[in-house]
């Protein structure tokens, strides 16, 4: 197996055969979790997690996967935290550092904070979402559903649709999917399409049709208004009709492509309903159930490099 990261801090720094591990031992721990069993690679260890956002489905994803594997998880109450009253995210660190964890989960609103605190903790540090940065774990779940759906990770067209000027998912998604070989095209409003945003080696179209033609995957996202300070559209209803995803928009796809979303949707905004719970083309669910086995896979992988290079500089001393 290669996995050589400490951290898990984005998808910039992986190699595609680290991505490929990761989901591998994620396979394993999906059919552990279909067979209602836990797993002992935690056993022992602590866990932490810190969300300064507000996030009920990464947040409880994390705590079950750390459970899963046997470690003792606590969840910080950061609305309360000693942050509020003026501490420093430094501060923060030292004192984590003083309760000696294994693994350090963040969600963070602002862009490279997570990677601050990795660089002061003397523990595992996994990014659970970080401003307008990276959510690594997500693109990685994603990347779980589209293999098993499809069979392979590799050449495949791939649409992400909807509000990628702010979205981390999306530039997670970017990176994930352009280093394991696949054609992306970036689909929206010219409003929410960052600048630039061609030098990634992605296709970008503001027509939904022409962007969804002959794709295999249709990967919508969430509008981020908590994100957004002005008008980036005229209304959710315009938006709607020009970019939430219906069945005749969905019908210049292939007839196989699926459906994908991050979650929590918008039903009627950037996607029907009906679509969304056609269980012949949507994989949400399956999204939702990767997401606990890819950060099973995640945590395990992390604590055995902590503890391979602990017994090595054990042995050099």
């Amino acid at each position: 197996m290669t996995f050589t990261q400490r951290h898990l801090l984005g998808i910039e720094p992986l190699h595609p055969s680290e991505i490929t591990t990761l989901l591998d031992l994620a396979d394993d721990y999906v059919r552990l979790n279909r067979g209602k069993r836990h797993g002992d690679a935690l056993a022992g260890r602590s866990q932490i997690n810190m969300f300064f956002e507000n996030s009920t489905r990464t947040q409880a994803s994390f705590e079950l996967a750390g459970q899963r594997l046997g470690a003792d998880v606590m969840n910080m109450a950061m609305q309360a935290s000693s942050i509020k009253k003026g501490e420093t995210l430094i501060d923060t660190a030292l004192t984590l550092n003083a309760m000696h964890p294994d693994l350090l989960v963040v969600r963070h609103p602002h862009s490279g904070a997570v990677d601050l605190l990795a660089q002061k903790v003397n523990c595992a540090v996994l990014n659970a979402g970080d401003g307008r940065h990276e959510h690594p774990t997500q693109a990685l779940l994603d990347a779980l559903t589209i293999r098993r759906a499809k069979g392979r990770l590799h050449r495949l067209n791939i649409a992400i649709c909807g509000d990628i000027a702010h979205s981390r998912v999306a530039r997670s998604n970017i990176l994930l999917l352009g280093k394991m070989e696949n054609r992306v095209r970036l689909v929206g409003p010219p409003t929410l399409l960052p600048a630039g945003i061609a030098d990634f080696g992605v296709e970008v179209h503001d027509d939904m049709r022409e962007g969804l033609r002959d794709v295999d995957v249709v990967m919508m996202l969430r509008l981020q208004k908590e994100r957004m300070d002005g008008g980036f559209i005229p209304s959710e209803r315009e938006y709607y009709h020009r970019y939430g995803l219906d069945a005749e928009k969905l019908s210049h796809a292939k007839p196989d492509a699926i459906v994908m979303h991050p979650g929590p949707m918008n039903r009627g905004v950037e996607i029907d309903g009906e679509i969304a719970d056609d269980i012949n083309r949507s994989v949400i669910q399956e999204q939702v159930e990767m997401g606990v086995a890819v950060r099973m896979a995640a945590m395990d992988l992390l604590v055995r490099n902590r503890t391979a290079t602990t017994t090595t500089e054990g042995i050099m001393a």
